[in-house]
């Protein structure tokens, strides 16, 4: 037997170490539930009990049941016939167990059949199917649009809709691309209108839509003809029904188990989420925090499948007398491997548990006004990091994720280019994770406010404020060394004042950040362990050379490719 969280040393040092009390405090509201519930918990230890025997069980059914299918439902893929999509076989067996399991609602209260689950929990939740397969993930991991419905949707919306998600009678997607309006959202024409009877109907289509044959679709629309840009923009709930045709199903470079749909809607019922003229500006955003921490989790997750499969062929593979996990060249690589990994995972796990304090705070403030005040200013600084790390997180994962299966297929030689092996089907299912849910680019332009901002020195200095770094001087005096690097880049750039120059280093300055930021999460990792410590080492002594590198080039006021790109591409 093998299962997926026990097996996986990382993870479980992790949730050992982990300091989850103020998440589950706010996310059990105190634990005022605890004799309302069987599967209550009683306090802070309980509920981190009650996740590892959630996981475990996410464990055992990846490990044993969803993995050893991944290869035929990648082979068989989603299967359009007659204006309906059928899934894979061995997707279908999955979600069905995944459903008996009652791991379908698993971020959704109590009260409506949910788990109350943390997203810090259901990210760790999704890199476990991630690594098991990639497609069922973008199945599993559409629970936000309950969670959406949830957060904005009124009461009865939620008793109609939750309790049937939780059940896994409900299955989700998000229907916010269209053929003209892919990453501008703005842009989104499929209109909404509404009849002299109160209720709205859409008219439009909508593309490239993850697991649009679901039964409910979250529907970005336009409401507001009059008005342009994102104000004029609205977010419905649209149940299943004949006013929607599925025009068809792409046909993709990978996670083929997951169907992706072309959806036409024809004067097609809706309802109303929250307000009109939010869908974009509020809806959206919180849609897209969850978004980019699924992907992002689904991305550490094909990564460290990636890895398993070169370092288990590069231990049996015998070249010159020897494994060739012997030779420097392949034992480099799969070091880096297994460290950008953790690097990821730590990342991840520390933008999930902003998040939930995020969260946890506006459910406090929901729920006992009279506490407001006393919590704006906490609410303030959790969304600023949120803000910040959602959109970093997503952009290192995924990007790196994508270095990892190359070097991971690499390391197969030729037989990686073979359908025989793994690590081929990981490497193709790898590559859309920097494209949706908003494109590594787009990444960029929403973290890089808050490096220039400061944002990012204000979270690092909540790191030096709440640790003692004294045990592993020499590897934190580095990455002291790192921030001051980015100080140095950012402070040039603000004093240049110039937007094309801040536009055309962008990217590299959320590089910067995120290697300095992962630098203080591997020095808190380190005083914990002392693998740790090694691994904190390795991660900062390239991260040095690399923003170093970068530092050096900003700095040179270098314009070149701004003046003279024309010349080369024309």
């Amino acid at each position: 037997m093998t299962n997926f969280y026990q097996d996986n040393e990382d993870i479980l040092f992790h949730m050992k170490n982990m300091d989850l009390s103020s998440v589950v405090k706010m996310r059990e509201d105190d634990f005022i539930e605890k004799d309302k519930f069987p599967d209550a918990p009683q306090d802070v230890a309980d509920a981190v009990d009650n996740y590892t025997k959630v996981l475990d069980i996410i464990g055992n059914i990846s490990g044993d049941f969803i993995a050893p299918r991944a290869p035929d439902v990648d082979k068989d893929g989603a299967e359009f016939k007659d204006g309906e999509v059928r899934y894979a076989k061995g997707t279908q067996e999955a979600l069905d167990c995944l459903k008996k399991a009652d791991l379908m609602g698993i971020t959704l209260p109590r009260r409506y059949g949910g788990l109350n689950i943390p997203k810090t929990i259901y990210a760790i939740a999704i890199e476990i199917v991630s690594r098991a397969d990639a497609a069922l993930m973008n199945i599993f991991g559409l629970q936000e649009v309950a969670e959406t419905i949830y957060k904005f949707g009124t009461e009865e919306q939620r008793q109609y809709y939750l309790p049937r998600f939780s059940r896994g009678e409900f299955l989700g997607a998000m229907a916010l691309t269209e053929p003209d309006a892919g990453s501008d959202s703005q842009s989104i024409g499929l209109k909404a209108y509404q009849k002299e009877d109160g209720k709205w109907y859409l008219n439009g289509v909508k593309r490239f839509i993850t697991n649009g044959c679901a039964q409910i679709s979250l529907v970005m629309a336009r409401s507001e003809p009059g008005l342009a840009g994102g104000r004029g923009i609205s977010l419905y709930i649209y149940e299943r029904e004949a006013h929607m045709v599925l025009r068809r199903i792409e046909e993709k470079l990978g996670i083929h188990g997951s169907p992706t749909c072309e959806m036409q809607f024809n004067d097609a019922p809706a309802e109303l989420l929250g307000q009109r003229k939010f869908g974009l500006i509020k809806y959206a955003i919180s849609l897209m925090n969850g978004a980019r921490l699924a992907v992002a989790a689904q991305a550490v997750g094909i990564a460290e499948a990636a890895y398993r499969e070169a370092d288990q062929y590069a231990r049996t593979r015998i070249q010159f007398g020897q494994p060739i996990r012997n030779i420097t060249a392949v034992y480099e690589m799969l070091t880096d491997m297994k460290v950008m990994i953790e690097a990821g995972r730590t990342f991840l796990y520390e933008a999930s548990r902003l998040v939930d304090l995020k969260e946890g705070v506006e459910e406090i403030i929901e729920h006992h006004p009279e506490r407001a005040a006393s919590l704006n200013d906490d609410l303030k600084r959790y969304n600023k990091y949120v803000a910040l790390f959602t959109p970093a997180i997503k952009t290192y994962a995924t990007e790196t994720g994508n270095k990892i299966c190359y070097d991971a297929l690499q390391v197969h030689g030729g037989n990686g280019y073979m359908q025989d092996f793994n690590v081929e089907r990981h490497t193709r299912d790898m590559r859309i994770t920097n494209i949706y849910e908003g494109t590594t680019q787009l990444q960029v332009l929403a973290a890089v406010g808050g490096i220039i901002s400061g944002v990012i020195f204000e979270r690092l200095n909540d790191y030096e404020k709440e640790h003692d770094f004294s045990a592993i001087a020499e590897s934190f005096n580095k990455a002291k060394e790192l921030r001051k690097y980015l100080e140095k880049a950012v402070n040039h750039i603000k004093n240049k004042n110039d937007k094309v120059y801040q536009g055309y280093h962008e990217r590299r300055l959320v590089e910067m950040g995120n290697d300095v930021i992962i630098s203080y999460l591997m020095c808190i990792d380190a005083l914990k362990a002392d693998r740790k410590k090694i691994v904190a080492h390795l991660f900062i002594a390239k991260a040095l050379i690399h923003c170093r590198g970068i530092m050096e080039y900003i700095l040179t006021d270098d314009n070149s490719t701004v003046d003279f790109h024309e010349a080369v591409i024309g």
